[in-house]
């Protein structure tokens, strides 16, 4: 068995930027990725057709890191075979359908055990970003909505809800707006968010707002609230969003709302950090109140955030995580010793950024 300086998890803008600096580094490396292709995570995030800008995280004025790899405003499937190109064009060597399943510490390095095969290696870099859906909350089962958008086409003719506050929805608002325009069906996008203000990157704003300008027949339902999963008296999954509470008196309260069909839901709440992956591999986390040394004010301790070192290094020497795995934030060790809160954008700049500073700091490390 061969036995690698770096295993990269994962063959996004993260991995792959690793990838490419190792081998410009002259270190012997294997990037593992579970789905059919490269950027896998990227092609199920993304709607068809949905331009992807090469943003900048505020108050950074660096280039990418890996100036190839940067995107150019251009659609996700543009930008997905650019990046095959990129890879053949490198002859970086990719392992697809290889799911890592265990991360083994030897006496001298590591061993990656996927579904097929077992690499040793030195060190390893996490690349493979937040996959965990998080929980819609609602009573009942909800495990029918859907949480991308595969076509738009299965959408024309039906009414149907996209939840979410964020980019991811309204990328998938504007799409669905489209496709039913073009078509010209009448039915209603309707666009719903737990909290009032949505928040939105500028591009995405403006791509949505010049659909709302052609005519898009979108609604938009501001503090609404994803309530109960359930099946109807025609079998069919339903789930009811609350538009709004009244109360009539102190033990009566009215509650007005929308049921759709699940298959018309698209939940666009984000995703679960990999905390009980990193716990599985003995990983360092911490809460944000043992960070802050006070309780939150929900009586919550909070989400767990991965402990990092110099170089995205976890508390594990040798094992580094980085890019969309490790947002929004980490508990970053200063050299006194005391843990920070790091706030970290995710964006395609920042995973690739976060790459090359990983691989550097191995190559640092090597003898």
């Amino acid at each position: 068995m061969d036995t690698y300086d770096v295993v990269i998890v994962g063959a996004g803008p993260g991995g792959l930027a690793s990838a490419i600096k190792a081998k410009e580094m002259g270190l012997s490396y294997a990037v593992l990725e579970k789905g059919a292709n490269i950027f896998q995570g990227i092609i199920d995030s993304y709607p068809s057709g949905k331009k992807i800008y090469p943003t900048i995280p505020k108050g950074q004025s660096e280039p990418y890191a890996v100036p190839e790899l940067a995107p150019n405003n251009e659609s996700v499937e543009a930008y997905v075979a650019n990046m095959q190109s990129c890879v053949a064009k490198n002859k970086i060597e990719v392992q697809l359908g290889q799911d890592a399943n265990n991360l083994i510490k030897q006496q001298k390095g590591f061993k990656v055990v996927t579904n097929q095969n077992e690499y040793e290696c030195a060190n390893v870099v996490l690349a493979f970003g937040r996959s965990l859906p998080a929980d819609l909350g609602v009573y009942g089962d909800a495990t029918h909505v859907r949480r991308r958008l595969d076509n738009t086409d299965q959408f024309i003719g039906k009414t149907c809800l996209v939840i979410g506050g964020g980019n991811s929805a309204a990328d998938i608002v504007a799409a669905l707006s489209k496709a039913k325009r073009t078509a010209e069906d009448g039915t209603t996008v309707f666009w719903a968010h737990r909290r009032g203000p949505f928040k939105v990157d500028q591009e995405v704003a403006r791509d949505l707002g010049e659909e709302i300008l052609l005519g898009g027949n979108i609604r938009i339902l501001q503090e609404a609230v994803p309530r109960l999963g359930e099946v109807d008296e025609n079998g069919i999954y339903r789930l009811l969003i609350g538009i709004h509470d009244i109360d009539v008196d102190n033990d009566l309260r009215f509650h007005e709302g929308l049921s759709f069909p699940m298959d018309n839901v698209i939940a666009c709440v984000g995703t679960q950090g990999p905390a009980p992956v990193f716990e599985q591999m003995g990983l360092e986390q911490i809460t944000a109140d043992k960070i802050d040394g006070k309780p939150r004010k929900s009586g919550k301790a909070g989400p767990k955030l991965i402990v990092l070192k110099s170089g995205f290094q976890t508390s594990t020497a040798g094992i580094y995580a980085i890019g969309a795995a490790i947002s929004p934030a980490y508990a970053f060790v200063g050299e006194d010793g005391t843990l920070q809160r790091q706030k970290h954008t995710d964006l395609i700049y920042t995973a690739i950024s976060d790459g090359v500073q990983a691989i550097e700091h191995i190559a640092g490390r090597m003898p």
